[in-house]
């Protein structure tokens, strides 16, 4: 077995706010979450708006300090590193934005703008510094005319395109895509997507792919890990998972999935009930019983611990019942 790109082991991002006048509240936005990640292989990390998703990765880049937890990246410990050993291990871990617009400095030219990181970590120069920008917009599937034009001269698709080029340019193992098709036209994600593939394919990359989308995930991703209010509530790969989901939410997610046929059936469809629970007043115990059509009253009081079954993880009372019958049967 290869050993992991990335290890991540119960990694928790903690932010304190007040409530009224003096209550100090704790929101746990990432709660002791743990996954791997190995070379080559992408990983889809999934749920609602304000699950924590983009704050993983974050803080698995270090952009965000963790508050508790692991993250070995190639086997050195990186959590908690800053200075000039981070910066040099920046260089093999990257990030595509959700915005472009926002991520790129409207007054620079494209040419400066993929330039920046090689000046920064001393790559490249002079003539080497202009093939290696003209190399990564044929990359990106760009002319090298864009090397003069400034971000507000190019589409939605064409600025991505360039964040990308970016975060290539430092050749990196791993880059973290935090819902990098969201802002796109649907026949623009295609082939954002489709770029990322081939660029997988051409340099051995690992993605954390960070989506709400689960069609897109469903299409780029080897493995998906779903989140629910900062914690992992099931991972598998990726047919499993659409085959067989087997937390309550993760089939509500799925259920959600838009179906292109105005006939389609759609009775059995799940609708969950209620909204999102505050953060920062967790429900006891199973953070999703308040809206789950299959709550037990050990859900209300014990918090599920994520259990592998079979290479298959879920964090569910309903599959702790069921191994415990069996084992009693054995």
């Amino acid at each position: 077995m290869p050993q992991p790109l990335i290890e991540v082991r119960r990694l928790s991002k903690h932010y304190s706010t007040k409530k009224g006048l003096s209550r100090q509240v704790v929101v746990k936005a990432v709660d002791e979450v743990s996954f791997e990640l190995y070379a080559g292989e992408t990983l889809g990390l999934v749920g609602e708006s304000g699950c924590g998703k983009s704050t993983v990765g974050k803080t698995l880049l270090q952009l965000l300090p963790p508050t508790s937890g692991s993250v070995r990246f190639m086997g050195q410990e990186i959590a908690g590193m800053k200075g000039r050993h981070l910066r040099a291990m920046r260089q093999d871990m990257q990030m595509v934005f959700q915005d472009p617009y926002s991520s790129l400095d409207p007054r620079m030219t494209i040419g400066r703008l993929i330039a920046e990181p090689l000046s920064i970590h001393r790559l490249a120069s002079g003539r080497e510094k202009v093939k290696r920008i003209d190399e990564l917009l044929e990359l990106v599937g760009l002319s090298t005319s864009y090397k003069q034009r400034y971000v507000h001269e190019l589409s939605g698709g064409q600025r991505q395109r360039i964040g990308i080029a970016r975060a290539l340019a430092l050749h990196p193992k791993l880059i973290v895509a935090d819902e990098a098709v969201s802002a796109l036209d649907v026949s623009i994600q295609s082939q954002i997507i489709n770029l990322l593939q081939d660029l997988q394919e051409q340099f051995g990359l690992a993605y954390l792919f960070i989506s709400h989308n689960l069609s897109v995930v469903k299409h780029i991703s080897n493995r998906i890990a779903v989140m629910y209010l900062g914690r992992i509530v099931e991972t598998g790969e990726t047919h499993r998972l659409f085959a067989e989901p087997q937390h309550p939410y993760t089939r509500a997610l799925m259920s959600a999935i838009p179906v292109p046929d105005p006939d389609a059936d759609r009775s059995g469809r799940m609708v969950l009930s209620g909204d999102v629970p505050n953060p920062a007043e967790p429900p006891q115990g199973c953070a999703f019983h308040p809206r789950c059509s299959s709550c037990m009253d050990i859900c209300r009081i014990e918090r599920p611990q994520l259990r592998e079954r079979d290479g298959h993880s879920v964090a569910c009372h309903l599959y702790e019942d069921e191994e415990n019958e069996k084992e009693r049967r054995a």
